[in-house]
């Protein structure tokens, strides 16, 4: 479990509120995590981990993803 030392971080760095930075930040998560997952090659437990924790702020609620955001407005969101 020492390997999540390394993307347990990851979870907590912020998504910019300027939409134009939306897309670098995408490109940072994507090369920092495959970086990692090449060169350190974390264990299965650790990689199950992290991608059931992503899996989960993904699904729990709208926007709150790190790879992507929703473009709408709330009350169009909260409608369905």
């Amino acid at each position: 479990m020492y390997c999540l030392q390394w993307l347990i971080p990851v979870l907590l760095i912020p998504k910019p509120l300027n939409p134009a930075l939306l897309q670098t930040h995408v490109m940072f998560m994507v090369l920092y995590l495959t970086g990692f997952f090449l060169e350190r090659k974390p264990c299965t437990i650790c990689s199950l981990v992290f991608i059931i924790a992503v899996f989960l702020i993904c699904y729990s609620g709208i926007g709150n993803c790190l790879f992507w955001s929703n473009n709408c407005d709330t009350v169009q969101c909260e409608n369905g």
